[in-house]
């Protein structure tokens, strides 16, 4: 829970790998955010046919108080998640195999500002480097531009935050009850007080 982005895609060419490491690190020297680094250059500057999971290529940083942002890619240039490839690297099964190629990030608690840097960051890296890229923002900033809409969507999302804490205030776990016990004894109360 929480809003996110969600995106995938592919590097344009091999080449261009350490020109997108150095601009992602600058931006995050600029803002203090950590990052890491992978491989810097695909194996003789080409993009392999083959698929490895192993190394992995580019950058990921880390906003405070968000989610890290990876922009890694696999020997044949396809955005990757590391922990993904950790997880279902070996699975034989389509849909967790597909989790490695699915990049996410929670950005609500990093706020505003920095999901806006962050998207504009995607906007700048999808023109110059990377291809096939789709990204969805549960803040729909990506797909409109629209910050009145960015704001709408924040206050949205920290009010349904704010609403979860405040029930489990007004509406405390009782000593010994397991969480969906709970969940079961909250929507009784809630359906007898429609009644």
């Amino acid at each position: 829970m929480g809003l996110s982005i969600h995106y995938s895609g592919r590097i344009k060419d091999a080449a261009s790998l350490p020109l997108l490491i150095e601009e992602v690190k600058d931006v995050c020297s600029v803002y203090g955010w950590k990052y890491r680094i992978a491989e810097t250059v695909f194996p003789n500057n080409t993009l392999n046919e083959q698929e490895h999971f192993s190394p992995i290529y580019g950058i990921s940083f880390t906003p405070p108080e968000c989610e890290t942002i990876s922009l890694t890619f696999l020997s044949n240039g396809v955005m990757a998640c590391s922990s993904g490839i950790y997880l279902f690297g070996n699975s034989k099964n389509a849909t967790e195999r597909d989790y490695i190629y699915r990049l996410f990030a929670k950005t609500q608690f990093a706020g505003m500002a920095t999901h806006a840097i962050i998207i504009n960051l995607f906007r700048h890296l999808e023109s110059k480097y990377l291809t096939d890229f789709k990204l969805k923002d549960d803040s729909r900033y990506w797909e409109t531009g629209d910050e009145n809409l960015l704001q709408e969507k924040f206050k949205e999302y920290d009010a349904l935050l704010d609403n979860f804490v405040l029930s489990f205030q007004t509406f405390p776990v009782e000593k010994g009850e397991g969480l969906m016990d709970y969940f079961d004894r909250l929507l009784e109360h809630i359906n007898r007080l429609k009644k």
